[in-house]
């Protein structure tokens, strides 16, 4: 059953609203904060980084990669205490980046081809 709500109650529970929202704008307008003024100071101007400059930088991480790989295999083939799972891991590392860079290298030379196919 729906209860009866007598109107004293209804503007009791509207002045407490009353209350809760002057206390609230009152708090903003104590604290007065302001924007930081940011006038003075000049954001760094970053050079963007130059293509060719990236592709040699993933080229060499591919390079470390391969060169690590390729010294735990040496180092496990010498007998070293080196566990064969991360012998395994690091040659599955170097195989998968180096695919990744084949791949990326023919999508590069196949965009290549095709701006230079272009009619002009």
């Amino acid at each position: 059953m729906i209860d009866r709500i007598s109107a004293g109650s209804v503007n009791s529970m509207m002045e407490t609203i009353r209350a809760y929202q002057n206390k609230a704008a009152n708090g903003v307008e104590q604290l007065n904060i302001k924007p930081p003024v940011v006038d003075d100071i000049q954001a760094p101007k970053t050079e963007l980084p130059n293509f060719t400059e990236s592709v040699k930088n993933l080229l060499s991480k591919v390079n470390d990669v391969q060169v690590k790989s390729t010294t735990m295999q040496e180092a496990y083939q010498r007998g070293e205490d080196i566990p064969l799972t991360d012998v395994v891991l690091g040659m599955q590392k170097s195989s998968l980046a180096f695919e990744a860079t084949v791949q990326v290298r023919n999508k590069v030379l196949k965009a290549y081809e095709e701006i230079m196919n272009m009619p002009v």
